[in-house]
């Protein structure tokens, strides 16, 4: 369909380091032991940015690739991003279909696109280190770091920080998220979740959240006294060198290069600023190669910036959520056990333990799933309402794996998407969010 972009790499990846050398902790004031420790960072930043073809191992790139290119044809795609990671390093960045419908704005690596909910892992790690810092606990009252938070019952004073980001307040799932979309105020709905009725009590059951889970964003601010967005980029996007990312409207619509949302339809779509104003649920915009480094981290490979005991820590499954394997029912052939983590899913794929996460918002969708003893992956990100590229995640996983061919994409079978993921709400107008 079209012409497989060709990333200029030396240049991108010494523009990467250069900035990190600059601004690597936001700090101009540094002692010799900093500095060299973010001189050292900039050289693992700019090295892992690089696309490195000696690491193919397992996968058929001209296959998936191909395949790619017959999944942008469909009538419900307009453009798309895909990275891949073997072997911790990126292997494959490429763009596919257009920004915008009809405009012959080719999406490229360097377009950028929303997490939507992927930005549920960024905000556990925040708060994981800052736990590493002793700033915070995962085991102390969520009242305690985060006011606005009211729940059933007072059980604010029950509820934990880690019971936040693992989606167990005992509230019925997406609370209040059509409230959200009407452009009411989050912190004024997280005061009136106390209006509502407990399905379990907090730490009992998983129901998945938006409206509530941005009590992160607060509670890092709270006790960091730095504005979450900038806690963000100061802390990690920086350090791990995602020059693209940011966690506002205008990080999106004023780069160069973006997607525009679209309908299922391929009608062009208004960005709104809904999940922007609950940014640890659904806030995050990057380009695939920031998105691929983000998953490189969280493989263990930027070690200064997220040291193995906090991945460890945000990974690991601490609810099962058995609701999962139903809406992943058409991949059970090879789907077991799926839990929840802070921020992060986790899944037994043929006898092999996965993490991921997926997520959209109106006229975007992402996905991101990897095997951390591997450390290797797929991220994607596309603008248009389908989710039927969302089986490309495990087309990756079963060539990692040397499994037999699946076409979990259905690119052979009339088109038909996926099941939506609990990741997704489904609004009264069809649509999905966060």
């Amino acid at each position: 369909m079209e012409r497989q972009y060709k990333l200029g790499l030396g240049a991108f990846a010494l523009g990467v380091g250069a900035l990190a050398l600059a601004q690597p902790f936001g700090n101009t004031h540094q002692s010799s032991a900093q500095a060299a420790q973010a001189h050292a960072l900039a050289q693992t930043t700019a090295k892992l940015s690089l696309v490195e073809p000696a690491s193919r191992s397992k996968i058929d790139y001209a296959r998936l690739d191909a395949r790619l290119r017959r999944m942008t044809e469909k009538p419900t795609m307009v453009g798309m991003a895909v990275g891949i990671v073997e072997n911790g390093r990126i292997t494959f960045l490429n763009g596919y279909g257009e920004t915008i419908e009809g405009s012959g704005e080719k999406v490229t690596p360097e377009t950028i696109f929303r997490w939507a909910s992927v930005s549920k892992g960024v905000a556990a790690t925040m708060v994981a280190k800052l736990a590493e810092e002793g700033k915070i606990s995962f085991d102390q009252p969520v009242a305690s770091v985060a006011p606005s938070l009211h729940l059933p019952g007072r059980n604010e004073l029950v509820a934990t920080v880690g019971d936040v980001l693992s989606h167990r307040l005992g509230l019925y799932r997406n609370a209040f998220d059509n409230k959200l979309e009407e452009g009411q105020d989050a912190k004024f709905l997280r005061g009136t979740l106390a209006t509502l009725n407990s399905v379990c009590p907090p730490g009992t059951c998983w129901s998945y959240q938006n409206v509530a889970y941005d009590a992160a964003s607060e509670m890092a601010a709270k006790v960091s006294g730095v504005r979450y967005q900038e806690l963000v980029k100061r802390d990690l996007f920086r350090p791990l060198g995602m020059t693209s990312a940011s966690l506002n409207r205008d990080g999106l619509v004023q780069a160069k290069s973006w997607a525009r949302p679209h309908s299922v339809g391929r009608r062009p779509l208004e960005v709104s600023d809904n999940y922007y104003r609950v940014p640890a649920a659904g806030g995050v915009n990057s380009n695939i190669k920031d998105m691929s480094l983000w998953m490189l981290a969280q493989m263990g490979e930027m070690p200064q910036v997220l040291s193995p005991q906090l991945l460890e820590t945000i990974h690991a499954p601490r609810v099962k959520t058995p609701g999962e394997r139903g809406r992943m029912r058409k991949f059970l052939e090879r789907l077991g056990e799926a839990d929840y983590g802070y921020g992060w899913r986790s899944y037994e794929y043929a006898g092999h333990h996965i993490v991921g996460h997926r997520g959209g918002v109106d006229g975007y969708r992402s996905l991101i799933l990897f095997d951390p003893k591997l450390k290797s992956g797929v991220v994607a990100l596309w603008n248009s309402n389908t989710s039927q590229p969302g089986g490309l995640e495990f087309e990756v996983m079963d060539m990692l794996y040397g499994l037999e061919f699946r076409d979990w994409m259905e690119l052979d079978k009339g088109g038909r998407s996926a099941p939506e993921p609990d990741d997704l709400a489904t609004r009264k107008d069809g649509r999905r969010s966060a």
